[in-house]
């Protein structure tokens, strides 16, 4: 299993003088900017990939590259599948509903009965089939470092509403894993989730700081329009 975390920013290559046919050598097309999960949010099917600006100053839309089109490489991973690695063509190719597409990343989580989580900031997955094993979800900020994120199996999610990732009601008595406090063991047995009040228990500053940076990102893709070593070797060890 590989960690979405793992991916961010990792360079991509395309086939030089296109995004599509076939060629021996590869040039820098962009980096991966976030993944996108299929429209019932258990799969990734691929990822954006944000591309430099033109003349340093003209911004271009983000590429989408479909999961079963890019393989590890020195330095990033290749594209390999051409024309029908991108975009439309990669979409008509996995049949997917595009506007029904979910971006997780910074999306706020509850449960069907209304306990607000967190906001989910990574999920470990399959690199051959995209199938996510969980969800991490933490406050994002300084109590999310102390404490750690709670691991939301993906057999828990219940699916996408107004701006919330839902999930079983069991996810709000999950425990904490990582961060500094649980890693040194210091009161990590006294420690219980509470969603956004860790942000508030962290500073107030850092919790607002939270709200306005990770909302911005999750969301259902039809409601808007318009360290690398280590990566590698874990991106082999999960894909054999």
């Amino acid at each position: 299993m590989l960690k979405l975390s793992q991916m961010n920013g990792v360079a991509v290559y395309a086939p030089k003088g296109s995004h599509g046919k076939a060629a021996s050598t590869y040039g820098h097309m962009g980096k991966v900017h976030v993944a996108v999960f299929s429209p019932d949010g258990q799969r990734v099917v691929g990822f954006l990939v944000s591309r430099p600006d033109i003349a340093g100053m003209v911004k271009r839309e983000d590429v989408f590259v479909a999961l079963d089109s890019i393989t590890p490489c020195d330095g990033g991973v290749r594209v390999t599948k051409g024309d029908e690695s991108f975009d439309d063509a990669a979409r008509a190719r996995l049949g997917i509903d595009w506007d029904s597409c979910i971006i997780w990343a910074g999306m706020d989580a509850k449960t069907t009965n209304g306990k607000e989580l967190g906001y989910v900031n990574d999920a470990s997955f399959n690199t051959k089939t995209g199938a996510v094993e969980a969800f991490m979800v933490g406050d994002g900020g300084v109590a999310q470092s102390l404490v750690g994120s709670v691991q939301i199996p993906a057999s828990m999610l219940r699916g996408y509403e107004k701006g919330y990732m839902l999930v079983d009601p069991e996810a709000a008595s999950l425990t904490l894993s990582g961060g500094v406090a649980a890693k040194a063991g210091e009161g990590y047995a006294r420690a219980k989730y509470e969603g956004k009040k860790a942000a508030a228990k962290a500073g107030k500053a850092a919790g607002e700081a939270v709200d306005k940076g990770s909302r911005a990102l999750g969301k259902q893709l039809g409601k808007t329009k318009g360290m690398f070593s280590s990566f590698m070797d874990e991106f082999k060890k999960a894909q054999e």
